[in-house]
Formats: C-alpha cells, structure tokens, sequence
C-alpha cells in the first residue's frame, strides 16, 4: 500500500504576492498569508487581507444625518499638511524663533472679541490645563448640576482632581444660585468658578442657574466651558442669519461680552474645524495658561494650526457656505427632496429587488450638541436593512436604521457623493 503524498503548505511569500492587488503593504500581506497557512486555510487569507484593509482609516460617506458624528471625525473640514514647510515657530519679520500659538490666537481674538486665545489637543485638555494652571492646589466652585461625564467616561471632577485642584460644589442637581457661589467663595477662597455648559444633555422643569453676568460678580475669576463652540449668536458668517434650532445655543462671544473671563470650547463641533481645544480671553489669564510646563505636552502641531487658521479666516470673510458643517446644516430641505427624488428615479419600476422611496427625516447636530434639537431633512429610505452592505461597499457608507428600513439621510451627503451612493445601491438594488 502506497504512502500518502505529503502535502506541503504554499510559500508564505507566494502567497503574500498573490494578495498584491489589495494594494497593502507587503508586510501586512505576509502577517495575513501567514496567519492562513497556519490555521490550516490557506484560501483565507485574501479574507485577512481585506479585514486589514477595512481596520485602516479611510474615507467615508455619512449618510446618517448625525451632522458631527463622534466616530466619524465630527466637523467635516480638512487637515492639508501638505508637503512643505511652515512658520510655525519662525519669525519671517524678525528672522528668529516665532511663537506657534501667534496667529491663531490673533485670529481667535478677533472673531470673539476676546484679548487672546490658545490651542491645545481636545477640549478636555484645555479643562485640564486652565485648571492646573489657574488653580491648581486651590479651590474650584462647580454646580452640582453642571458635573458632567463626557465621551469615554471622562468627567469633570477627575479631570479637576488630576489637575490638583480641590473641587466645590455648590448648589443643587436642579437649582443654583448667585449666592451659593458667593458662599462657597466666603469658605473656601476659592482661584476660580468654572461654569460648565450642559451640551448633552438638558434638565427641564423646576431648575434655575445663575447667568454668566452674575457669576462674574462673585470675585474670582470666572472660565466658561462652553463646549459645542458657537462663536456668535448673530451668525453673520450666514446671509439669512442664525437657524432657529440655535436660539437657545450660547455663544462665545456673548459669554465673553457678559463678563467670563475665559471661554473654553471644542474646535470640532459647533465651529465646524479640526478637533482641537481652544481658550480664549483675557490675555493675563490666557499668558498664564501658555507658560505652564503642562502646555508642552498639550500643544497642537502645525497641521492642526494650520486647518483652524484655514477656518478662522473663512468665518471673518463670512463665508458661511465654505464650511461643510454649516452647508449641510443650513441646506433646504427642498434641495436635499430633489436630489432624493432623482437617485430613487434610478431605481424605480418594477424590476427593482427593493422597494425604495424619497422621504422626509430629522438630522441632529451629535457630537455631544444641542441634545434636544432636530432639524428637518430629506433622505432616501430603502426596505430592509442593508447597512451591512453599504457599510463594505466602496467607498463604505454609514447609513442608519429606521424601524425596519434603511435611510440615508441626505442632509450629511455632499451632492458629489450622491453618484458614490447609486454605484453602491446598485450592487443590492436591481434596477
């Protein structure tokens, strides 16, 4: 009886270039060639590949009508670091070390009205760092409604305790007043007042809080997180002035107008820019901030400074309609109607595998914004769930689900990548 011929695995190396067309790099294509041979399926390994592949950052469409979707990058605007130097830290007058904080902070100022401004990584870094240096080994009076938990778990009062400040709090979950501040100052002697905006999420009913122009009498000095980071109530960046879901959103420079020393918000929410944290007010304040050891660690490199420099100088051209955040949520439903229309034209009739349909929706801002706020839109509705698919097509596009339909809200598509969503629908959709 004859012995059975041994069957040798296929090279590692063979079959990593026989995956070349993933357009991974080679050593990627080995790990995933090597991974398949040694569970026994060689065949698998174009499977690996392409997990690999789906893991990588990459564009996608958000048709989910979250407007600032946390896990897609919230505010759509562009980080270009292209490939030459900047001035970051160079002098072109003077020909010697510049400051890299420089002209944002000059261009900060002079779209809030504030003395000075200062950009670090996030917006809980800019809490973190106002409290180390303004108040740490002192006392900081916060509501106790206003002791909020951020994204990943984070709340204030860790981030106030690994700053090295002692935490008050005053007040109650529902009321505070002036003079429960005024109180825990007469205590406590207290290095600062940190009023925190409640961007997601709202208490209603029987509550009361101080404004920012009381506040600002109590003695120390006062930092405002606001958060969501509207920089003007009046808009004026949009011709037909501020939307209605904004009229009851603060804004910096109001906060600033009404006595705040510093305000402190989010780059890449309300004001549509790189995810950054940015302090602006008073310049003392603001030096402060800026000398502190903790800054270095914080700072923001050029290509963050260089995309909200790109941003600050569209909001004092006005030029509300170059920013893609304020596009899409200023877009009229009657537009985004027409465009649904046409890519469900596309796949009308009988022979369609799917029944799809326009329909009216409600996008939101997200982002930890304006939790209470909907704004009227127009999508594209598709019997099913489908999102699977869409999700793996190319490039991916996150829909939503509705009940049990799929919807691809039209508010947070450019009109360029409608062409993107009817390539993908046409691979579930028979036309």
């Amino acid at each position: 009886m004859g012995e059975e011929p041994i069957v040798r695995p296929p090279s590692i190396d063979a079959l990593a270039r026989s995956l070349a067309d993933t357009g991974l790099p080679h050593p990627l294509l080995v790990d995933a060639a090597r991974t398949a041979v040694s569970n026994g399926d060689p065949a698998q390994a174009r499977l690996l590949a392409d997990l690999t592949a789906r893991q990588l950052l990459q564009p996608v469409i958000n048709a989910s009508g979250v407007l600032l979707h946390t896990n897609l990058g919230r505010a759509r605007w562009p980080i270009d670091a292209g490939d030459t130097p900047t001035n970051v830290e160079f002098d072109l007058i003077g020909g010697g070390r510049g400051d890299r904080q420089a002209a944002t902070s000059l261009l900060l100022a002079r779209c809030t009205g504030a003395e000075a401004g200062l950009v670090v990584n996030n917006c809980a870094a800019a809490v973190l760092l106002v409290v180390t240096a303004l108040a740490g080994g002192g006392s900081v009076a916060v509501s106790r409604g206003e002791l909020v938990e951020i994204g990943g778990g984070f709340r204030i009062p860790d981030v106030m305790a690994q700053g090295g400040a002692r935490l008050v709090e005053v007040g109650t979950t529902n009321k505070t007043r002036r003079d429960d501040y005024a109180a825990a100052h007469a205590r406590h002697d207290l290095e600062l007042i940190m009023a925190i905006h409640r961007s997601n999420f709202t208490i209603e009913g029987f509550t009361a809080s101080p404004t920012v122009a009381e506040l600002a009498t109590v003695g120390p000095p006062l930092a405002v997180d606001l958060g969501s980071g509207l920089l003007d109530t009046a808009c004026p960046w949009l011709p037909g002035g501020p939307p209605t879901w904004l009229s009851r959103e603060p804004a910096v420079r109001q906060t600033l107008d009404a006595g705040a020393d510093i305000v402190l918000f989010s780059g890449d929410k309300l004001l549509g820019g790189p995810q950054c944290g940015i302090i602006v007010g008073r310049a003392d304040l603001i030096s402060t901030c800026a000398r502190h050891p903790l800054m270095r660690a914080l700072r923001c490199g050029a290509p963050t400074l260089g995309s909200l420099q790109h941003l600050l100088l569209t909001y004092l051209r006005r030029d509300g309609a170059s920013i893609p955040f304020w596009r899409q949520a200023t877009a009229r439903v009657e537009e985004l109607q027409a465009r649904a229309e046409t890519i469900v034209t596309v796949f009308g009739g009988p022979d369609a595998v799917l029944a799809i349909a326009s329909t009216s929706t409600e996008s939101v801002t997200g982002g930890g914004t304006l939790p209470d706020v909907t704004i009227d839109s127009w999508g594209v509705r598709i019997a099913g769930d489908v999102s699977t698919a869409l999700r793996t097509a190319t490039p991916p596009i996150i829909a939503r689900m509705d009940g049990p339909n799929t919807l691809l809200d039209l508010r947070t598509v450019e009109p360029h990548e409608d062409r993107a969503l009817i390539d993908a629908l046409r691979g579930i959709i028979r036309p």
